[in-house]
């Protein structure tokens, strides 16, 4: 069942999994692999996402399904330019980039989702033609 609910409220687990189309336990198991999900907890310990949780989510499942990630892979990517830059600073909270004392983090050079699949299309394509080229060299 989809309940129409404004874009700033908080979503449980069960609709930000239906979102995403991946499974609750699932979403449980980035929380103990990213340090960047932290949804609130519920007395009881029933999880709420704010949207930057969910748009952090979604960066993460795009890394790991569609870009092919290894969990190690994608928490490098994340470490390495930053949360800011892969997402964007449109639609995401000022303070969500602080660290504990309240300064923005450092950030890297800029990249766009759009720009990591562009690059990985070009690795694949090479990764072929190296495959290619090492068949050829067998029959030789």
């Amino acid at each position: 069942m989809i309940i129409n609910k404004s874009k700033s409220a908080f979503k449980t687990i069960a609709e930000v999994a239906e979102e995403l189309g991946v499974a609750t336990h699932v979403l449980r198991f980035w929380e103990t692999k990213f340090n960047q999900i932290k949804p609130m907890k519920a007395s009881g310990g029933r999880r709420y996402y704010r949207p930057d949780d969910v748009e952090i989510l979604r960066l993460i499942r795009n890394l790991l399904y569609n870009n092919r990630y290894t969990i190690e892979g994608a928490q490098n990517l994340i470490k390495n330019r930053g949360l800011k830059n892969l997402l964007g600073s449109e639609g995401i909270q000022k303070d969500f980039f602080t660290d504990e004392e309240g300064v923005v983090s450092e950030t890297v050079a800029p990249v766009s989702v759009s720009q990591i699949n562009e690059t990985h299309t070009e690795i694949r394509k090479i990764v072929s033609s190296l495959k290619d080229l090492r068949a050829a060299l067998k029959k030789i």
